[in-house]
């Protein structure tokens, strides 16, 4: 099994990785800190932190004045766009920062409720993060639409597609689903999903906050009308990210203080925004292309091309149309390295999971469909709640998280709520087999199996 010293001959270097990342040196109780708690929030590379201080340091202004530092933050918000659309694959312009990926969600359904009316639908699941749910009650009430609710499959927790299908029809205006859930790790058909919205002539809103550390996202492959994410799921700072097309951002209209320009993005983005946190994320873009660059040493199946290789250079932002920098292409190569890393620990702590008597795991479980699902894992055990489980690995050192998570409807559908929710375990790059390996011999001593 892939192990800290032999990861980066599988394509990710697993020492450089974890080297980036200062927090992971800490300790509890003498034991080292193990941060299995990646969904809930991730861990932030020492760049993140010194671009958010440097920024603090050197250039703090408001934008649009007449000065070096305030034209020093413009600069920086255009980079930090230019940054997350290779992230993306999109244009600079599609790009929308927001505080989180609630805040960015209520205001676009807000402007897209503008053109609701009574007997339009919505279509959400019982799969999804309630921020993915809640604005659309919400607009729908407002405006006297329907909201249809698409369910899943008991015994995997997957999305039940032939009843999403058949929710889907003329009268539908909008189809909000998750790339992948927050709770049991299920990763949706999104690609399939958009084609079905569109048929209809639906708009797609995809949450990707939680395929974010996971997976490439690939907006222009996809063909979403939206997908909102958050930096700081993927070793960002806290902030929100949302792309929309262009033809959607120009034609809705934003609800905004009238000085504002009318100008995309900026007319979707409210206030004052938190410079310092924006020039945080363009230093985690970095990282991830860096780890892309790292991970291709020695592994001749994922060369970075050269930026000669491309019609734009290393900075600027990655076209929709389907222009790719370099940039995008190392991204693409460090989740490239990111998969092949998380499959192998995910089938190691599976393949534990199941040793443990009492242990339910709710999701997929079968090796052959590990391409459905990532590295996100809800268990019960027989005679312990998720709290205690929880807090007894904590004090061991080991950070996992309970409760619904604000899966709220998985919870409430499966009859865990009233009981605790789920003990949680998310696994992302930064893992280690020791680390898995350690907290399969604590979970087995607690619950003394």
């Amino acid at each position: 099994m892939l192990t800290t010293e032999n990861s980066a001959a599988h394509g990710l270097d697993l020492a450089y990785a974890r080297s980036q990342f200062p927090s992971l040196s800490q300790t509890v109780n003498g034991h080292p800190a193990a941060f299995l708690d990646g969904p809930g929030g991730t861990q932030v590379p020492q760049r993140v932190i010194d671009a958010i201080s440097d920024y603090l340091r050197h250039n703090n202004a408001n934008t649009g004045g007449a000065y070096a530092t305030s034209r020093r933050t413009d600069a920086m918000i255009a980079e930090a766009r230019a940054a997350m659309a290779d992230f993306l694959h999109c244009d600079a312009d599609e790009v929308v920062f927001g505080p989180n990926m609630t805040t960015l969600t209520y205001a676009i359904s807000r402007a897209i409720g503008r053109e609701l009316k009574s007997g339009d639908e919505i279509v959400v699941t019982r799969l999804d993060h309630d921020a993915n749910v809640s604005p659309w009650l919400a607009v729908a009430e407002d405006r006297g639409a329907t909201v249809r609710w698409a369910e899943i499959h008991d015994e995997d927790c997957t999305l039940d597609m032939a009843d999403l299908a058949s929710k889907i029809n003329s009268k539908t205006k909008l189809v909000a689903v998750g790339y992948a859930s927050n709770a049991v790790g299920t990763i949706n058909p999104v690609k399939e999903i958009v084609r079905l919205a569109h048929a209809v002539g639906a708009l797609a809103y995809i949450d990707a906050v939680h395929y974010g550390p996971h997976g490439l996202i690939d907006v222009a492959a996809l063909d979403c009308d939206f997908l909102v994410c958050s930096t700081y799921k993927f070793f960002g700072p806290h902030m929100g990210v949302l792309f929309g097309k262009r033809e959607h951002l120009m034609r809705l209209r934003p609800y905004k203080v009238r000085p504002n320009t009318n100008a995309i993005p900026n007319c979707w983005e409210w206030g004052t925004m938190t410079h310092e946190l924006i020039a945080g994320i363009t230093a985690c873009v970095e990282y991830f292309a860096d780890l892309g660059r790292a991970s291709t040493n020695g592994a001749t199946s994922m060369r970075v091309p050269h930026p000669s290789d491309f019609s734009k250079g290393g900075n600027d932002a990655a076209g929709a149309s389907g222009v790719k920098t370099e940039r995008r292409a190392a991204i693409e190569a460090a989740y490239t390295a990111i998969h092949d890393h998380e499959r192998a620990l995910l089938e190691r702590i599976m393949t534990g999971l199941k040793k443990i008597p009492g242990l339910k795991i709710y999701g997929i479980t079968d090796p052959a469909r590990f391409h459905e699902r990532c590295g996100t894992l809800a268990v019960r055990v027989a005679g312990h709640t998720p709290l205690e489980l929880a807090t007894k690995l904590g004090d061991r050192g080991f950070f996992t998280w309970d409760g619904n998570y604000y899966a709220l409807n998985l919870t409430e559908h499966l009859d865990v709520e009233k009981s605790g929710g789920f003990l949680r375990i998310g696994l992302v790059h930064y893992n280690t087999a020791e680390e898995v390996d350690g907290l399969l011999a604590a979970l087995r001593e607690i619950v003394g199996a």
